[in-house]
């Protein structure tokens, strides 16, 4: 795992650390020999459509919309944001503080809205149960039988 130095956000501000996997470098690299470096203090990200200016939140925005219009979709870039933490967020190998930094959330409660269970877990974590035999019912034996009878039933 790499890192690079990024802004947090669309306004400029001091430059955090950007985790990125080899996978994320490897694309960097392939589009910087295309691009070419830019202009020192300059966003490496560019337009490549017409004049090469500074990629915008507006116009990446743009460029979602023109995928969803060729394969008649309607995502959008938090769509994106919101598939990869979710994914991050129930990978076991990760932590939820490592999945808050990587997002850059500033509280963990945000984070932690993307702890969803999903469906295809849930069935296989119930047929799992089912097929398991079930346990016998025990009490302590503090308590006794006439009172779990009175409480539970005949048969509990």
């Amino acid at each position: 795992m790499g890192d690079l130095q990024g802004h947090a956000g669309p306004a400029p501000g001091p430059r955090q650390p950007v985790p990125a996997s080899p996978q994320a470098l490897a694309y960097l690299a392939a589009y910087l020999e295309e691009a070419g470096l830019p202009p020192d203090g300059m966003p490496v990200w560019r337009t490549r459509r017409g004049e090469s200016r500074p990629l915008t939140y507006w116009a990446a925005r743009r460029i979602i919309q023109r995928a969803d219009e060729a394969i008649g979709a309607n995502w959008t870039l938090h769509d994106l944001r919101h598939t990869a933490a979710t994914r991050l967020a129930r990978d076991p190998e990760l932590t939820l503080v490592e999945v808050q930094t990587i997002l850059r959330h500033a509280h963990i409660t945000t984070t932690a809205l993307y702890t969803v269970v999903g469906l295809d877990d849930l069935v296989d974590k119930l047929a799992e149960h089912y097929a398991r035999p079930a346990q016998p019912t025990s009490w302590p034996t503090q308590y006794a039988a006439d009172d779990i009878e009175a409480v539970f039933g005949a048969g509990q």
